[in-house]
Parts: C-alpha cells; sequence; structure tokens
C-alpha cells in the first residue's frame, strides 16, 4: 500500500491518518533510520493543529518502543526541523504539518540527519517496511531498552541565530516597515522575533493560534487580508507565510500580491548583482511562467525545471550545483542557508533586495512582466494514464499551435488533476480553457 504522498504523508487527523498509523509510520521510519544510526536519536516538531498533540504521541510511542530517543520541540516551522535536525546531531527529523492545507488536516514530513527530505526510493523502503508486520514485530523493544522522550525548549534560539545569519551582515531593517501575517501557525513567535530584532518596525497579525484557526482566511493562501493591512498601516511590505512557514506570498506597499514567478525572477537578478547566484542558474519547476524563463535570459541568467514539489527543487539544484531555485507557489530555496522552502529567510531576502535596489517593492515587481497563465483544479472520478489518453495529444498539439504552454498534471494527494494553459492572449486562453476542462470531465469522469 502506498502513503507518501508529494510531500510525505498527509490526510483528515483521526482518520486517513489516524494514530495508530502515525505509530506504524514512525515504527518503520525508524527501522530505516536505525541502519545509518549515529546518536539514536530523533527530533519531532509540529506546526498548531490541535490534532497535533494526538499524532506527536502516537509518533513518540512508535519510536520509543524500537529504542529511539526523541526530542520533542513543539511549533516550529517546518524548515526549522531540517536545520536543528542536522544542527542538534539527529539521525531524523520530523515535522507534523499539513502545511496550507485545513486545520482538521495534518501530515508526517521526514527528513534525513543531514536536513534533507527523503528521496522517492528512501519513502518506498518505508513503506515496504510497514507493510512487513514481522519485520515491524521483531523491533520491538522491551525493559531499559525501550527508548526515552525530552522536551526540548531553547532551541527556538538556534534557529533565530541561524536565520538572521542569512541576512547581510552590514545592513539591517531600520527603515522597513513590515507586515507579518503568520497564519495562526508555526512562524508565530519566530518570525516576528526575527523581523524585530533586526531593527524593523513590525505589525502582526494573525498570531493567536487556537488549534482550529491555522490557515483559516490568513496567511499565504488568503494574502488579500495582508493586502488590506499593508494599506491600513502604510507598510513598504507586507509578508504572509502558510501553516508551517516553509511558503512565502509577498505583498507590496500598495498592497497588489507579487506574482510568485515575478518573486523568483526578483531574487534571482539580486542574487546575481550581489555575484553569489552560483552558475547563473536557477530551478524552477515545470508550472513556471515561460515569461519568467524569458525575463531571466535576458538577464544571463538560465532557467531549469523540475518537477512539481520543492524537494524535486532541490534534487535538480544539488545534482546541477545550483544555490537557489523554487516555485511559484511560494516554496523558495536558498540552499545556502536553508534545505527546504523557508518561507522568513525568503522574507528576509526580499527586504534585503529593496534595501540594495533603494526602490520600492511595487517597482522591482513592475520590472517583471509574464505571461498570462489560467490554472484550474479539477474533481475527477479515476487517474488514467495521460499518455495512453487518446485524444490528448491532438488536444495539446492544437494548444501549442495556437501558442499555448500546457501542463497537465494529477494532485499526489486527491483526485484532481491541475489545468495549466500560458499564452500571450488572456482572451484566447480563457477560450481554450472551457475546451481543455470539457475535454478531461468527460476522459476521466466515465
Amino acid at each position: 500500500m502506498q502513503y507518501f504522498g508529494t510531500d510525505g504523508v498527509r490526510g483528515l487527523a483521526g482518520s486517513e491518518l489516524s494514530p495508530e498509523l502515525a505509530m506504524k509510520i514512525a515504527i518503520a521510519a525508524g527501522i530505516y533510520f536505525r541502519k545509518n544510526s549515529q546518536t539514536n536519536m530523533i527530533l519531532v516538531g509540529k506546526d498548531t493543529r490541535r490534532s497535533g498533540y494526538m499524532i506527536e504521541t502516537a509518533i513518540v510511542a512508535g519510536l520509543t518502543s524500537i529504542g529511539y530517543n526523541v526530542r520533542q520541540i513543539g511549533p516550529m516551522p517546518t524548515p526549522a526541523i531540517a536545520f536543528l535536525t542536522e544542527d542538534m546531531r539527529c539521525d531524523a527529523g520530523i515535522m507534523i504539518s499539513a502545511s496550507h492545507n485545513p486545520y482538521y488536516d495534518n501530515g508526517i514530513k521526514f527528513f534525513d540527519s543531514r536536513g534533507f527530505k527523503l528521496e522517492k526510493e528512501e519513502e518506498k523502503k518505508i513503506e515496504q517496511i510497514l507493510n512487513d508486520e514481522n519485520l515491524m514485530s521483531n523491533f520491538k523493544k522491551v525493559c531499559m531498552d525501550i527508548g526515552a522522550a525530552k522536551r526540548v525548549d531553547d532551541v527556538i534560539g538556534r534557529y533565530i541565530v541561524h536565520i538572521k545569519n542569512s541576512f547581510p551582515k552590514d545592513q539591517n531593517l531600520r527603515s522597513l516597515r513590515v507586515v507579518l501575517d503568520v497564519a495562526n501557525g508555526a512562524s508565530y513567535k519566530v518570525a516576528p522575533t526575527i523581523f524585530k530584532e533586526l531593527g524593523a518596525e513590525v505589525f502582526v497579525i494573525n498570531d493567536k493560534p487556537n488549534g482550529k484557526n491555522i490557515n483559516e482566511n490568513c496567511g499565504a493562501m488568503h494574502p488579500e487580508n495582508l493586502a488590506s493591512e499593508v494599506r491600513k498601516f502604510r507598510a513598504d511590505v507586507g509578508f504572509a507565510f502558510d501553516g508551517d512557514a516553509d511558503r512565502l506570498v509577498v505583498v507590496d506597499e500598495k498592497g497588489k500580491v507579487v506574482n510568485g514567478d515575478a518573486l523568483l525572477g526578483i531574487l534571482a537578478i539580486y542574487l546575481k548583482q550581489q555575484n553569489i547566484l552560483s552558475k547563473n542558474q536557477i530551478v524552477a519547476t515545470s508550472m513556471s511562467s515561460k515569461g519568467l524563463e524569458d525575463m531571466l535570459k535576458k538577464e544571463g541568467i538560465s532557467l531549469l525545471r523540475s518537477d512539481v514539489g520543492d524537494k524535486f527543487v532541490l534534487e535538480m539544484m544539488k545534482d546541477n550545483g545550483i544555490n537557489f531555485g523554487g516555485e511559484q507557489s511560494g516554496h523558495i530555496i536558498f540552499s545556502d542557508y536553508a534545505k527546504t522552502g523557508d518561507g522568513i529567510t525568503s522574507a528576509l531576502q526580499f527586504s534585503a533586495c529593496i534595501l540594495a535596489s533603494k526602490k520600492r517593492a511595487s517597482e522591482l515587481c513592475e520590472e517583471f512582466k509574464l505571461y498570462p497563465q489560467i490554472l484550474k483544479n479539477l474533481k475527477i472520478s479515476q487517474k488514467k494514464d495521460l499518455l495512453k489518453l487518446p485524444g490528448l495529444k491532438e488536444l495539446v498539439d492544437d494548444l501549442e499551435n495556437d501558442g499555448i504552454r500546457t501542463l497537465f498534471r494529477y494532485s499526489g494527494t486527491e483526485k484532481v488533476i491541475r489545468l495549466l494553459l500560458e499564452g500571450k492572449d488572456k482572451n484566447k486562453l480563457q477560450q481554450k480553457i472551457i475546451e481543455v476542462e470539457k475535454f478531461f470531465s468527460k476522459a476521466l469522469n466515465e
């Protein structure tokens, strides 16, 4: 049985992701990590969902049952788990979060001892262990061989220092008025502290998590609320994070949400100007605009494309010796400072870009022209092999002849197909997306 999706294990907490399953997954993962164990210690963090208590307890029970010692650090951003796993010399790290999903979902993400997300083959090996009941049973410990768990409350300082070190040491944020939307999530303590310590005038919204309000009409999924607050406080810029703070959405001083591809482009050009963009290359995904690729080319920067998912972006970055990449959704990776998408690091880098350019956020964005895109999520009853779907090649050929770039892919966690059209004529895109939806509705709902 397959448990892992595009980013760990995710589902309705208490049902699809039950405490029993969470414990079994923890046991299987612990058995897998045991083969390269150095410290016999695994780090566990979470976001602010009510179900995090239940799943955390189940994971701790599973890991200690096979002899692992566990360090629990409470609500912290996903990138903090990646950093602290390596910094604390743990065999692995586990983050309990469903990222931008509503509070009633939850998930489990794994990091290896170096702070990297697991590759597909590693996840498959954990699934194989999970489906082998005899193997799972044979690793159970008794008496003093059972592991111990300990809460650690002082690691937040390590992460704050680490993130602040990503900001230019000869600069500060005293000239910036910033609004932070922390989504009632994992960054509600860390993000405001970092920006205040660097000198910014900070206004914080949605920083009262209650277990249910994470991502609820706030954060990266609802930047319109941040936009209103930026205008209200006459701020220079606004930053919205999602529930586990691995994603960033930027709002300029006029209250306009910055396109994710434009954000990637602005940061790439800034890094090149600072002579810290390795090989003058970046990695984006197949979802990113052709306009981004064309704009970067004019600046002498080439774009490589990976599969969708920040871990696939990072894999391509590592394979090609590239230190910057990301997704238009706001997962942005500065691999000199982080092993995964880090919303706070990205916000600091954008702030540094504003200071270095001596321009307003809106001026930076206006320089970046992208082509129109239409993205639709279509619910379907079955996932057929797209390579074998009758009529699809002809549909794609017709669209390409009209100057339209296409991307059709299934969601890794839902019965949904994501339909992307991109071209220079928005009216034509709006007409064609209707045809595309009709085609897939008929082909995948019979």
